[in-house]
């Protein structure tokens, strides 16, 4: 865990937020990059054949949308915060807007609240329109535990 940690640190330290992705196999595999600009992150989904659900609409699957954003919120967690360990899911609570298209789909985070132990984030997932506006697809509510209760009461 220190290992993974220390490489979070230099990703974080060398501003290359690939690297940091690449330290998580599953946001690997789903097509996820972020990048910063102005101070904000922002993630990306790229489009992908087997992101879809219902090749009828088409639409990308839900689960791949839910994926993406969790991935998103505990990226932009361990970019953002200085963790000592990978942010666990405590609750994910997502709501479904509308159909994402077959098209890259983008997220943004916002940590609501953080303590030493708990951290609360609101993502958004989105896609451009024809005009270039902003077309919400899903947003979710997570929480996440930061520390291990026992560990840090054990002076771990």
């Amino acid at each position: 865990m220190k290992d993974l940690m220390a490489r979070v640190a230099e990703a974080r330290r060398s501003g290359d937020p690939d690297a940091l992705v690449a330290l998580i196999p599953y946001a690997r595999l789903l097509g996820i990059s972020f990048s910063e600009a102005g101070g904000a992150l922002e993630f990306r989904l790229a489009f992908r054949e087997g992101n879809v659900g219902n090749p009828h609409l088409p639409a990308l699957h839900g689960g791949v949308i839910g994926a993406f954003m969790e991935n998103a919120a505990v990226l932009h967690l361990l970019w953002t915060q200085q963790a000592s360990r990978v942010p666990k899911v405590v609750d994910f609570s997502i709501d479904y807007l509308r159909p994402g298209r077959p098209e890259t789909l983008c997220a943004a985070c916002d940590v609501r609240r953080q303590g030493r132990r708990v951290a609360n984030v609101a993502v958004q997932a989105w896609q451009l329109d024809e005009a270039g506006e902003r077309r919400e697809v899903a947003s979710a509510r997570c929480h996440f535990l930061l520390a291990d209760p026992e560990a840090e009461s054990a002076g771990i």
